[in-house]
């Protein structure tokens, strides 16, 4: 991946100059780098479960909770120190580690041929706040498991590289900044954990100042291909070992102030109360019961809320809440948020109110590539898994990929569904069963890819 380039980073400079706090961390965790090439048979691209199932039981240790989850926010010690063991085994894999300016870690194995543009593949480490231990992470492990592969039996054509990136979670920073869709003005914007974007994107070895450098052009990549969980219950339920991927949703997020007039609860008649939660709160049942009753797959949320002054006894004067709208096609998106907003502004005015919107994310819907659902799924059906093709209705960061290479993903199943949560479970069967279908579609793809 033609990323703007940082020196090579051992594992060693990585914990120094990087992730000073995260070091203590790595050394108490009852773990080591040391034997975990597992058996792989000569030329025959099998995976070893025994070595995914160690690693994956390595990252869960870092942020757990007690609840059996993990917060590994963007930036945080949590984050850094499981970004560090990822890069020591990247390296003991023989691949090339770097960080770019977006803070995407790198690892690249050559290809038999170089000069040719890589096929890449990966996802994250970073979790939401209590979160699970298999978003991401077994995406991130299955990528480095096929390197691992590849290193030890017949070569890719392509080079390949295995990215780790930053800050998935709470934006898809990393993989938005090499699509050129990262602003300076987010690095103000703050994270959980008590970092700013731009904080900890510094903390992760990325470079804040350059990030406007950081973006890829059409051409660099001859490909990517996701392995993820699920996330929903359609695989689960259906008792379906493979997921083809044909899409993933768009997503708009919109900042909402409602204004009012503070005044006191107790000597204000209701009758003349212009009160900005009232009208927040109708807003936010229209925005279900308008979802609703669209034709199709949309969905619409709000899912942050906070009045002002926050008193007791004071008619709140201003709420701000966020407003999320996701679909398969921006324009549905699009049209819902204007019938939204005309929705909104009708409360607003019949409750003596006001209400302002003001786009603050936007991620672009991407179709997969359809020679790449094909390729997932007569690679999964040679493998003897059964599969299906289907939508993600979860944002990945192989939509940021999507405007500069051909895209796929392949899904294994969320046990019930279940996902951001410590409850998030996927059984290490479907994870070294995804890892094999990841690893033989890319030797299919360095056959076919530019």
């Amino acid at each position: 991946m033609a990323v703007s380039p940082k020196s090579p980073l051992s594992r060693r400079r990585l914990l120094r100059e990087v992730a000073p706090g995260a070091a203590a961390m790595v050394a108490a965790a009852p773990f080591s780098f040391a034997g975990r090439r597992g058996p792989t048979a000569a030329g025959s691209d099998q995976v070893a479960a025994a070595r995914i199932t160690a690693r994956m039981e390595t990252i869960a240790r870092f942020g757990a909770t007690p609840a059996g989850g993990g917060s590994r926010t963007g930036g945080s010690d949590a984050d850094l120190a499981a970004r560090a063991a990822f890069a020591g085994w990247l390296e003991d894999a023989g691949l090339t580690v770097r960080i770019d300016f977006a803070g995407n870690l790198i690892g690249r194995l050559e290809g038999s041929e170089p000069a040719l543009p890589p096929l890449v593949s990966g996802s994250h480490l970073d979790s939401v706040p209590d979160g699970g231990n298999f978003d991401g992470v077994a995406g991130s492990i299955a990528a480095l498991e096929a390197a691992e592969v590849f290193q030890s039996g017949a070569p890719l054509c392509h080079p390949l590289e295995v990215v780790v990136f930053f800050n998935e979670e709470n934006g898809k920073t990393g993989s938005r900044a090499l699509a050129g869709e990262v602003t300076p003005e987010e690095l103000d914007l703050p994270l959980h954990g008590g970092f700013s974007m731009g904080e900890a994107l510094a903390r992760v070895g990325g470079s804040p100042e350059r990030i406007t450098e950081a973006p890829l052009s059409p051409g660099d990549v001859a490909g990517y291909l996701e392995l993820h969980i699920e996330q929903g219950p359609v695989l689960d339920t259906e008792g379906i070992e493979i997921g083809a991927v044909e899409g993933i949703v768009g997503i708009r997020r919109f900042r909402v102030t409602v204004s009012g007039f503070a005044n006191h609860a107790g000597t204000t008649a209701m009758a003349i109360r212009r009160d900005a939660l009232v009208t927040a709160g109708r807003f936010i049942a229209a925005v279900s019961d308008e979802t609703n009753r669209w034709p199709g797959r949309q969905v619409a949320t709000v899912g942050r809320i906070e009045a002002e002054p926050g008193a007791a006894n004071v008619i709140p004067g201003e709420v701000e809440l966020s407003l999320e709208i996701r679909d398969l096609r921006m324009e549905t998106i699009d049209a819902l948020y204007d019938h939204l907003r005309q929705a909104g502004s009708e409360i607003a005015a019949r409750n003596q109110t006001t209400m302002r919107f003001e786009p603050y994310y936007l991620s672009r819907a991407a179709p997969c590539d359809t020679a790449y659902v094909d390729l997932v799924a007569a690679t999964a059906d040679d493998l003897g898994c059964s599969v299906a093709r289907l939508p993600s209705g979860a944002g990945h960061d192989a939509q940021s990929m999507a405007p500069l290479a051909p895209i796929g993903m392949i899904f294994v199943p969320s046990r019930d569904g279940i996902s951001h949560s410590p409850r998030e479970f996927t059984p290490m069967e479907d994870i070294v069963r995804g890892a094999q279908a990841l690893t033989a579609a890319l030797r299919r793809l360095d056959g076919v890819a530019g």
